[in-house]
């Protein structure tokens, strides 16, 4: 019983002794290099899209997850701060940290913030995602970014889009003359060639809009956005693809300067947080839209193909706005030189596995049922 009585005794004695020199050292390194840090996040897009707006806020909670809530940001959607589409301008002189949005919102500031997102006949999700990520096109737009003092983080996606919603149908080009059309940044310049009255019109406010007929068509995302949004009840034809946005990326632009003020270990949290949201919100676009798809055309969304004259009029109106746009742009040119070339290469793997194998597999699905 001594022994014991002396050992514990010596073990409290220790332990006193610990602490008591514990309290004497530093603070230790890890908690220097994670101070508690509050930004605010401005969002492009209404609470009531949970999908592209959630985006933002899985951002932000793996954010606050990874770093125990010491580095907070608060998510605000569109309008509560500054409208969607100032989002970056917001960022950019600081009024906020970061912003969560689609780039070619900002085509009017610059072309070139359009092919951080999509490009009319661009690249699908997964070739925008490795141009990004692993061909230096990340590094390329990030250079480009600094001019408008922020740096750019991919941040999620939705997965190809949808043609839109029209009031009436569209059976040739003609039909697309003099046509008012919500579309936004690049594809807009393209729909002129073609006829087309482009309209940027935020997300929450394109259904009042062609409700009244002050615009004659509409796109927005595709099924499961579209359906939370009711275009179907004031447009009934639903057209695709939206060759517009074949694979658009989001992003979160954060202010240059707050984010060269971050330590390595948040600036890496922030990354892994972007990169997790990416997934699950592209993997919840890819989950509910097939059951939305459904509910619209029960509703009476006439679902339609834009016509293959319609297509190959606007894929050569893109060229000429291209070559316009790299004439008067070095940036843009200097980006969608490498946007091609890559586009180029990865063609040629995708006929060979990913087309093929998809195709067998619609055809084999539709032979089934």
């Amino acid at each position: 019983m001594y022994k014991r009585r002396n050992m514990l005794g010596g073990a409290a004695a220790a332990t006193a002794g610990t602490v008591a020199a514990a309290s004497s050292f530093p603070k230790p390194a890890i908690a220097q290099s994670m101070p508690e840090i509050k930004w605010r996040l401005t969002s492009s897009f209404p609470k009531s899209l949970d999908t592209i707006y959630g985006a933002g806020e899985v951002f932000a909670k793996a954010v606050a997850e990874a770093t125990d809530n010491r580095f907070q940001i608060q998510v605000f959607a569109a309008g509560e701060i500054v409208p969607g589409l100032q989002a970056a301008d917001a960022v950019e002189n600081g009024t906020v940290e970061c912003c969560h949005t689609v780039a070619y919102y900002f085509f009017g500031k610059e072309p070139t913030f359009a092919i951080g997102a999509a490009l009319p006949f661009g690249l699908n999700t997964r070739q925008q995602f490795a141009w990004l990520e692993m061909n230096g096109g990340g590094q390329l737009y990030d250079e480009f970014l600094a001019k408008f003092n922020m740096k750019g983080i991919l941040c999620g996606t939705t997965g190809a889009q949808m043609g839109g919603w029209f009031r009436k149908e569209i059976k040739t080009t003609a039909d697309m003359d003099g046509l008012k059309f919500r579309i936004g940044g690049f594809a807009g310049k393209v729909m002129q060639k073609v006829g087309v009255i482009p309209q940027q019109i935020a997300g929450g406010d394109i259904y009042p809009a062609l409700e009244k007929g002050t615009i004659d068509a509409a796109e927005w995302v595709g099924p499961y956005d579209d359906e939370k949004l009711g275009f179907y009840k004031v447009a009934k034809f639903y057209y695709y693809p939206g060759w517009w946005e074949g694979g658009p990326a989001l992003h979160v632009f954060i202010n240059k300067q707050k984010w060269e003020e971050l330590p390595p270990a948040y600036k890496a949290v922030l990354k892994h947080a972007a990169q997790h949201s990416t997934i699950e919100t592209m993997a919840r676009y890819d989950a509910q839209n097939p059951k939305a798809l459904r509910t619209l055309v029960a509703n009476g969304a006439q679902l339609r193909p834009f016509p293959q004259e319609v297509m190959e009029a606007c894929y050569k109106a893109s060229q000429e706005v291209y070559a316009e746009t790299t004439a008067a742009s070095a940036d843009f040119k200097k980006l969608y030189d490498s946007v091609v070339a890559f586009r180029a290469d990865e063609y040629l793997w995708w006929q060979v596995a990913e087309y093929t194998f998809d195709s067998f597999m619609i055809r084999a699905a539709r032979a089934r049922s």
